[in-house]
């Protein structure tokens, strides 16, 4: 059965997270992870500084090859890094155990992946992985999707739904707004970056879900 999992990590021991020893107030989310011929190429957006800034962070570390802007919205920004292979730990345990990267978000403490399985064998294989490599992973979060789960609650993360849930509750999609997104976040414990991100990606899954099935319902 279809398994979801939360895993922590600390910010140091995860490459991307090289970038909060110079720029300690951003949060970075990965995007997505396309493995290459001997690097890992990871896409992230970055929130909370000037893209200069970044790209000259990243730019000192020796696991990185290459770094460059793909887009920027706003204050955020989508980079892409080619990164080696023998920097990658958390990276290389994603790419060779093939498990799906639903979301990871990181901040100068920790970072946290949200990944899903065919089954709880493909989070025990992750896990094993990281283990053989000494990377300090922590499950924090297990749990099956059941039949009965609808598709636009299989496709959220429990922290999308968390996020989602709250905003909605505290008036935050109503017109004027009834609570900033600053103070979501203090009520979740988590930065307003973050906020921003489990709700701009969990609106983009309901609303893939929703559109496909009326998608399949107009067949």
């Amino acid at each position: 059965m279809a398994t979801e999992a939360t895993f922590t990590v600390p910010s140091s021991q995860f490459p991307l997270g090289t970038v909060f020893e110079q720029l300690p107030n951003v949060t970075v989310t990965l995007e997505r992870i396309i493995p290459a011929q001997d690097v890992v190429v990871p896409y992230f957006w970055v929130r909370g500084t000037v893209v200069d800034d970044i790209e000259e962070a990243f730019t000192e570390h020796p696991g990185v090859r290459d770094i460059r802007l793909v887009d920027s919205v706003a204050d955020e920004y989508l980079l892409r890094v080619e990164w080696s292979v023998e920097y990658s730990g958390v990276l290389s345990a994603l790419v060779e155990t093939e498990i799906p990267l639903i979301e990871a978000v990181g901040t100068s403490q920790e970072w946290t992946f949200d990944v899903r399985g065919d089954d709880r064998s493909d989070i025990a294989a992750f896990q094993q992985h990281c283990k053989r490599f000494d990377v300090p992973v922590t499950l924090t979060s297990l749990h099956a999707l059941t039949p009965v789960e609808t598709n636009t609650e299989a496709a959220l993360t429990d922290p999308q739904q968390e996020a989602l849930v709250l905003a909605f509750d505290r008036g935050y999609f109503e017109t004027p707004r009834e609570v900033t997104m600053s103070e979501v976040g203090d009520e979740l414990g988590i930065s307003q970056q973050a906020v921003a991100s489990r709700l701009r990606r969990g609106i983009k899954h309901i609303l893939g879900s929703t559109l496909s099935e009326t998608g399949r319902s107009d067949r």
